[in-house]
């Protein structure tokens, strides 16, 4: 049975602009041994050349192919509900090439869908707009639901707060396709061509990658090289198949050479 990794980002082979001990070396074996990962990150900013040149300039080798970003997942998503349609968007780079690959037009009225994404340009103008279309029939999307981005500097507002206030004028919910949305996730594993049972999530969140991981019968691996400290599993009904320091101590679980 073929196996492989869906692996977040952030507190997993890097924090901040700091790799991770052992992140490398993890990457590298997974590299020689013809392993499939994907890199995971709800983060909608980037394109996916965007994550991986970021990633090879901090020391990991990766290609394009080794990134898929919620903002792919949300703009397939949106391709196989309505073929060519229009959305409005507060977002940035990765979700409007993301939609445009995907032949989706970006418009600023009529729209099918409003798709809010992560974003450092936002104004209570935009937001009306968004809170228009979506009281006057327009979808409400979401890349992801986290309540915040991490920055160098600390954290910002993320996604998932946007979506609160449009939710709160619309009186609409969004539909989420970030992880740990199964949209998301199943996309991923289907994008290394694995079934679930072969399929490992690692993570250092439990309440998107370890939670994704579980809905979708995945083994998990929670690394407490994030934010997550080995005492917060006790607030969990769900919990990680297995839990390590960080990848570091899984080279020897890594197919050999």
């Amino acid at each position: 049975m073929a196996t492989g990794y869906l692996i977040d980002m952030d507190g997993v082979v890097y924090r901040g602009d700091k790799l991770i001990p052992g992140a490398t070396e993890f990457v590298e074996h997974l590299l020689e041994s013809e392993t499939p990962f994907l890199f995971l990150t709800n983060n909608s900013q980037r394109t996916r050349r965007d994550v991986a040149t970021r990633l090879n300039r901090m020391g990991i080798p990766v290609q394009d192919k080794h990134v898929f970003t919620c903002a792919m997942a949300t703009a397939r998503f949106l391709a196989g509900r309505k073929s060519g349609g229009t959305a409005f968007v507060i977002g940035e780079g990765g979700l409007l090439t993301a939609l445009h690959a995907n032949g989706y037009s970006v418009v600023d009225h009529d729209a099918d869908y409003v798709v809010i994404g992560e974003g450092r340009t936002l104004s209570f103008e935009i937001v009306e707009k968004a809170v228009g279309l979506v009281r006057n029939g327009a979808r409400l999307i979401a890349t992801n639901l986290d309540a915040t981005c991490p920055t160098a500097g600390g954290i910002r507002p993320g996604c998932g707060a946007v979506v609160a206030m449009i939710e709160a004028a619309t009186g609409k919910k969004a539909f989420s396709v970030g992880k740990p949305s199964p949209v998301m996730m199943r996309a991923a594993r289907k994008e290394l061509g694995l079934d679930a049972a072969g399929t490992t999530m690692i993570g250092d969140t439990m309440e998107t990658d370890i939670l994704g991981g579980v809905q979708m019968g995945y083994r998990t691996v929670l690394v407490l090289s994030g934010g997550t400290r080995l005492e917060d599993l006790a607030n969990y009904a769900y919990q990680p198949d297995m839990v390590v320091s960080s990848v570091a101590d899984l080279l020897d679980a890594c197919p050999a050479r």
